[in-house]
Order: structure tokens, then C-alpha cells, then sequence
């Protein structure tokens, strides 16, 4: 099932936080409000999101892009260049 989320306002109530970032990247409790909004309707059974983003949509897509690396333990070997994930 997929869901779209309308995430292109430009939080102007929330200047002092939406400078740096689009409203739905604000963190409460370590995590953006969107990944929040994601996790309650995955609980329901969705498991595609179209995000309809527009102001600093970047900042979503570099998110989610790296996800995994940001919720991860990484090892760097300067050696041999490499990068090693770890769940």
C-alpha cells in the first residue's frame, strides 16, 4: 500500500527551526517529525511513501538517501579505502 505526504510548507511559524531545514526534518525525541508520521503507517501495513516535498526538499532526499549510514555503526579502513556498514 502507498501513502502520500504533503511535506512542502515553509514552516514560517517555526522560523528559529526552518532556517537550517524543512519543517518535516524537525526532531523531536531524536527523529525527524517525517520518519515519525512514516513509522505510524507502516505500523497500518504501508510500505511505499511518496513525499511531495518542496522547500529544502533536499534535505528529505539526502536524509532518506542515506538512512542506513546514518542509523549505522561505520568502520573506515584509510588503507585499503573502504567503508564497511554495520546494522
Amino acid at each position: 500500500m502507498k501513502a502520500v505526504i504533503l511535506a512542502g510548507g515553509l514552516g514560517t511559524r517555526l522560523s528559529e527551526e526552518t532556517d537550517l531545514r524543512p519543517k518535516p526534518m524537525i526532531e523531536i525525541g531524536g527523529r525527524p517529525i517525517l520518519w515519525h508520521i512514516m513509522k505510524i503507517y507502516s505500523a497500518q501495513g504501508v510500505n511505499e511513501f511518496i513525499i511531495c516535498a518542496g522547500y529544502k526538499g533536499y534535505v528529505i532526499k539526502e536524509y532518506f538517501a542515506n538512512y542506513f549510514l546514518h542509523m549505522s555503526d561505520v568502520t573506515f579502513d584509510m588503507a585499503n579505502n573502504r567503508m564497511e556498514v554495520h546494522h
